[in-house]
């Protein structure tokens, strides 16, 4: 009997970048809504199940705007996980934070990589191209 095979392509039609704070989530979400005129708003924590692995439970803000909306996530898991990697993107493991800016906020995604090493709370940040990412999948909501 022939079986057949589903392969879904997704578009990752958003620019990501990665952020180096040693301050705690709720801080830098303060000072993004300080600095960019955002209202960051904490959301319900993102639990990853994965299979006979264990769980991922990742902190996160979102800002929804009329065309687009702006996440911040905690790179790390919180509290303890049994997982080997226990990061939303292990790809860039390196950095504490991933801001995911979808949409059309063409003006904001400009003006954000340049703001971003104006905040004190920010030591490094970097742009991401999330079709070079190993783990992309784990951005999809």
């Amino acid at each position: 009997m022939k079986s057949l095979r589903l392969e879904l392509e997704y578009e990752y039609d958003f620019d990501l970048y990665g952020v180096v704070s040693s301050s705690k989530e709720y801080t830098l979400a303060w000072a993004l809504n300080k600095y960019f005129r955002l209202r960051l708003v904490k959301q319900a924590d993102l639990c990853i199940d994965f299979l006979h692995k264990g769980r991922l439970v990742i902190s996160n803000y979102l800002h929804r705007a009329e065309h687009g909306s702006l996440r911040l996530f905690r790179n790390r898991s919180i509290g303890t996980s049994t997982l080997a990697t226990p990061y939303l993107v292990p790809d860039i493991k390196e950095y504490d934070y991933v801001i995911q800016v979808t949409g059309a906020l063409d003006h904001f995604q400009q003006e954000l990589l340049h703001k971003l090493h104006a905040i004190p709370l920010v030591q490094y940040v970097r742009s991401f191209d999330p079709n070079c990412l190993r783990y992309k999948e784990n951005l999809l909501f």
